[in-house]
């Protein structure tokens, strides 16, 4: 009985200590367990639980023929909601859910043969629920006092939250490596002295090439770039450890096998790299191909190099002609010239404001054409047709310079469909570009005939010639072939965008060739050739006039010289003229003396023209009047704007007194 009632540390001494788990063992009813009650275990499995008791490793002991068990403090985390169940039971029943798992590792430990496992993969149901686990253990087999295997010894750690931190640096890995390589901008590493490549994204290798460059060193991966400066930097950066940021700086690569080298434009950073000793170890680059940027920023720049050549020429331009229009104006103020005198003023004024008419017509056509809003009247034409009025538009100028002018024109039918106006405008100005830029005395060709089903018009001279960085670009707006200070050719160089401009617009191309300065040119018109004769048009019938007595004209601008100068030429011409500078004075006056033409113009201070000619219309008094914008403005929706209006007819100022005297003879019919 003392022995039954004397406390267990004193017939059990291999449970002393051993913290929660010893006392639960001492403790512990075991008339359950497979184990039965600690005063029956043998010497080796007492010495193996107080070696397991007193370690702050995870472990646990299974023994015996159903291997019922035991386990320590640190072992009771891995057990979760299963302890203190768990404690003397089998172990089969403890860890139900992994036993297929763990079984085969158990039979052999209980055949002697130890086993190690690092992170092996387990799901157990511990906390009410499945969870993935990973474990590193081993399994060893314990023997009795007589060198039988008995049980087995289990030492373990659990791996879960080191595996999950690995899966999860992994993933965050494969996100960044898939960022990295799917970065628009050009990304690279390069390790040690000699930069080797150690990474490369998908926009470098579109950059330099698809090309092996991972473990090779840059000047062996990239040879082509010797001798531009980047092997030299990356060294520079290596060895001072400051970084460099370039900003378009060309790079030319040969991107593909045996193609030539090529110029790309780049923004770049090389950024060294510092181990844990702050030595350099590597460089990253990271930067952007900008070369499509680069190359729009340069044609920017040359575009408003040409807009600011452009306007000096158009300053230059308006300036020659209003030169001797003060002039001539001035003597006439001083009224002290003869008939003879006069008469060359007037010639004088008259050719210099025709010469800055014709300017400001160039302008308004590259306006309409650049944007689309010239109107082709297409009719079957005779090229010959063409190529004689275009002629005779620019022999004054050939007769001039003192040129010599050849046609060639083939025989036989040579049609095209176009607008006519149009197509004089085109040969006229290229006839008006070589008779410029060839000496005086020279030799020009003007030839046509059919080639490859197009009919091609050519005009070649033994003139001054183009500069071959000039030619690509001699069909743009404002470019010339020659820029000179002192502007002897003249014009605005607006005739060859606009001959390539209306030939686009008739279906054809240009061309221009030259051999260099001094060795002549040769522009080229092709238009589609029409087979099929044309039609008989109707003729067209020149309006005479028959008496200009009696036809009553109101003249309404604001600006009072243009209405009054107006009003004098319509008075020479015999038509009874009355002069208004306002819309309230033209209203006021139509009402006393009803006009049969009123000549309006838009910009007027109080009414304008629109309103005006609606409230004309209006009035029964001039409701049967002939309207006429006179205006400034002269685009294509000006026109529509006017024909909305009440408008019969829109001119654009300076009116051409051929055409307005046209309008007016009609109505004196």
């Amino acid at each position: 009985m003392n022995q039954e009632s004397a406390s267990p540390t004193e017939w059990l001494p291999f449970l002393s200590g051993g913290g929660m788990m010893g006392a639960m063992m001492r403790a512990h009813d075991w008339s359950a367990s497979p184990l039965g009650h600690p005063r029956t275990w043998p010497q080796a499995l007492r010495t193996t639980v107080g070696l397991m008791l007193n370690s702050k490793f995870p472990m646990f002991v299974a023994w015996g023929g159903e291997l019922g068990f035991l386990y320590n403090d640190s072992y009771i985390a891995i057990l979760g909601d299963k302890h203190p169940t768990a404690l003397g039971r089998r172990f089969h029943d403890v860890w139900a859910e992994i036993w297929l798992d763990i079984h085969p590792l158990v039979v052999r430990a209980l055949k002697g043969e130890a086993s190690y496992m690092d992170r092996l993969p387990l799901r157990m149901r511990r906390h009410g629920y499945d969870e993935d686990t990973w474990f590193r253990f081993s399994y060893s087999p314990v023997r009795d006092e007589d060198g039988t295997v008995a049980g087995m010894f289990c030492a373990c750690v659990e791996m879960t939250g080191e595996v999950l931190a690995q899966r999860y640096r992994e993933e965050e890995n494969e996100r960044l490596v898939t960022l990295f390589e799917q970065a628009p901008g050009i990304i690279a590493v390069l390790r040690g002295p000699d930069h080797v490549f150690e990474l490369t994204n998908r926009s470098y290798l579109q950059l330099v090439g698809h090309r092996a460059l991972v473990g090779k060193a840059v000047r062996d991966a990239l040879p082509e770039v010797k001798g531009q400066g980047f092997f030299e930097l990356l060294d520079h950066v290596y060895q001072t450890g400051q970084p460099f940021v370039g900003h378009a700086v060309p790079l030319r690569v040969q991107r593909d096998r045996d193609a030539p080298l090529e110029e790309r434009f780049i923004d770049f950073v090389y950024q060294p790299i510092h181990d844990q000793h702050g030595k350099v170890s590597g460089i990253f680059v990271e930067g952007s191909d900008v070369t499509a940027r680069k190359r729009i920023e340069d044609e920017l720049r040359a575009a408003n190099r040409q807009k600011d050549q452009f306007l000096a020429m158009l300053a230059h331009e308006l300036r020659n002609p209003l030169a001797p229009i003060t002039t001539a104006a001035q003597l006439l103020q001083r009224g002290q010239m003869d008939a003879p005198g006069i008469q060359r003023a007037s010639d004088i004024i008259a050719r210099q404001a025709q010469h800055m008419t014709s300017l400001v017509n160039d302008l308004l056509d590259v306006s309409r054409v650049t944007r689309g809003q010239v109107t082709i009247t297409r009719e079957a034409l005779e090229v010959r047709e063409i190529v004689g009025a275009a002629v005779e538009q620019v022999r004054p100028l050939m007769d001039a310079r003192g040129h010599e002018l050849h046609c060639e024109i083939a025989s036989g039918t040579l049609r095209v469909e176009g607008d006519r106006t149009r197509l004089v405008q085109v040969v006229s100005n290229i006839l008006n570009n070589a008779a410029k830029y060839t000496t005086p005395g020279g030799c020009i060709v003007l030839s046509a005939c059919i080639e490859a089903g197009d009919v091609r018009v050519a005009v070649r001279d033994n003139g001054q010639g183009i500069d071959p960085p000039i030619l690509p670009y001699i069909f743009d707006l404002f470019i010339q072939a020659e820029r000179t200070p002192d502007r002897s050719q003249g014009g605005l160089g607006l005739g060859l965008a606009l001959v390539k401009s209306l030939a686009v617009l008739h279906g054809g191309r240009v061309e221009a060739h030259s051999e260099g300065l001094g060795k002549g040119s040769e522009f080229v018109v092709y238009l589609p050739c029409l087979a099929a004769a044309p039609e008989a048009g109707p003729r067209r019938l020149d309006v005479q006039s028959r008496g200009a007595r009696g036809l009553k004209v109101l003249v309404v601008d604001d600006n009072v010289d243009a209405a009054q100068m107006l009003g004098t030429l319509l008075e020479m011409n015999g038509y009874e003229v009355k002069v208004e500078y306002d819309g309230k004075g033209a209203l006021a006056s139509a009402l006393q003396a009803p006009p049969d033409v009123a000549l309006l113009d838009i910009g007027l201070p109080d009414i304008d023209g629109h309103e005006l000619a609606r409230r004309l219309r209006a009035m029964p008094e001039t409701t049967q009047a002939m309207l006429v914008a006179l205006t400034g403005y002269g685009q294509e929706e000006d026109r529509q704007r006017a024909h909305h209006a009440g408008f019969d007819h829109h001119m654009a100022k300076p009116a051409d007194l051929a055409k307005l005297l046209e309008l007016l003879a009609a109505v004196a019919v």
